[in-house]
């Protein structure tokens, strides 16, 4: 195994600007863009929240409407090709199940670089995902 060569990526992407500027390192690992995948993880809709209008609303047609959407992005980037998933429910958790389902061995992600209150608060996907992933994570910081 090479250190640099991968057989899958993985790309978490949350549609920021920073998420979406891990796709070019993370390409460079492996051979065909058909090897990088991209995940999209939505947040599960609670029905007590205001709005009961989501019990209208499928995950089925929120999947294909995030997974559309991320598509069109990718294209508009120059990474057509890649593998879009999207899944519902919580990000670190989706994403390192995933990572170990299709057997991922790097995965490139950005991190807010949130600190004091707002960290506490959101909490770190970056973070929870490199302490629980069982692959190499590489961790992007904004410069």
């Amino acid at each position: 195994m090479s250190w640099f060569n991968k057989n899958a990526v993985l790309v978490p992407i949350d549609f920021s600007e920073l998420s979406f500027a891990a796709l070019s390192p993370a390409r460079e690992f492996v051979p065909h863009i058909s090897q990088l995948h991209v995940i999209h993880i939505l947040p599960k809709l609670h029905p007590a929240e205001p709005g009961s209008m989501w019990q209208s609303v499928s995950p089925q047609s929120r999947q294909q409407h995030a997974e559309d959407a991320l598509n069109n992005e990718l294209i508009k980037r120059g990474f057509d090709g890649a593998k879009v998933t999207v899944l519902i429910g919580t990000p670190s958790h989706e994403i390192v199940d995933y990572a170990k389902a299709k057997n991922i061995e790097l995965i490139v992600m950005p991190t807010h670089g949130y600190t004091g209150v707002k960290r506490v608060l959101m909490g770190s996907v970056a973070e929870q995902v490199a302490r629980l992933a069982e692959c190499a994570v590489l961790l992007l910081h904004e410069t």
